[in-house]
């Protein structure tokens, strides 16, 4: 018989205050940069659009390679990114409901926590130059679209997301229920890009991640996916069940 489903306990005291701070610091430095750019670039060049797209693309891709190496490598007594890194991954392919009881601190928290420094860092470079220019802009994408990644996977997960969220989802700007459903069905070796899930499909159709667990277990002898399989064991598989369209 396997064992009740586990979760992610919420945070409390000054954790929960912790990532508070990060997150209102995150989205201020964020306000910063994004007046400054409104305000020193000439939003009508052509090269703005390619650079703004071509860094939430990376912030996809980025997102895909995070969620490729907690999914795949490691286990989840490891110091240090065991219980807060890895655990959260190994809990959500059995329980992946428990996604949606996490608050907006839990959710976003961590991301911030990391995105805050860079987003400062860029909020205060100057903008004489282009190529300083092109750098702020790229970095507002990059890292807006990153540090909103958790939560676009949070609303990937609801069965009814706020209004402009499910337009978003349908037009193929942000992840979409459907497309992440495809993670979540066993081995969860498919579509890890979980911001927009532009790069999915041609990273999937090239095999991408496929190439280099093949090398890494060539080297180490490391197999993927080892830590899913002794969780799978404890607490059964498919028991929760990703949410569908109403």
């Amino acid at each position: 018989m396997s064992a009740p489903l586990p979760g992610i306990d919420a945070s409390t005291g000054a954790l929960r205050w912790l990532w508070l701070a990060a997150i209102g610091a995150a989205f201020a430095a964020l306000a910063v940069l994004g007046a400054r750019i409104v305000t020193r670039v000439d939003l009508g060049q052509w090269w703005v659009p390619l650079v703004f797209a071509a860094s939430v693309l990376g912030a996809d891709f980025a997102s895909g390679v995070v969620h490729w190496s907690a999914d795949t490598w490691g286990r989840d007594d490891l110091p240090v990114i065991g219980r807060r890194l890895l655990v959260p991954f190994r809990l959500h392919h059995v329980n992946p409901d428990d996604f949606l009881r996490r608050n907006f601190a839990d959710t976003n928290g961590d991301v911030a926590l990391l995105a805050a420094g860079p987003i400062a860092a860029l909020a205060m470079m100057p903008l004489d130059e282009a190529w300083q220019r092109v750098t702020a802009l790229g970095g507002f994408g990059l890292c807006g679209a990153g540090m909103l990644t958790n939560q676009i996977h949070q609303w990937a997960h609801m069965p009814s997301p706020p209004r402009p969220i499910r337009f978003l989802q349908n037009v193929g700007i942000l992840l979409g229920r459907d497309a992440h459903a495809t993670h979540h069905n066993r081995p969860y070796d498919a579509h890890y890009c979980i911001t927009t899930g532009w790069c999915n499909r041609p990273l999937d159709a090239i095999g991408f991640f496929r190439g280099f667990e093949r090398a890494i277990t060539r080297v180490t002898g490391a197999r993927p996916r080892h830590d899913d399989e002794r969780y799978e064991r404890r607490y059964g598989s498919g028991i929760a069940s990703f949410a569908t369209d109403d």
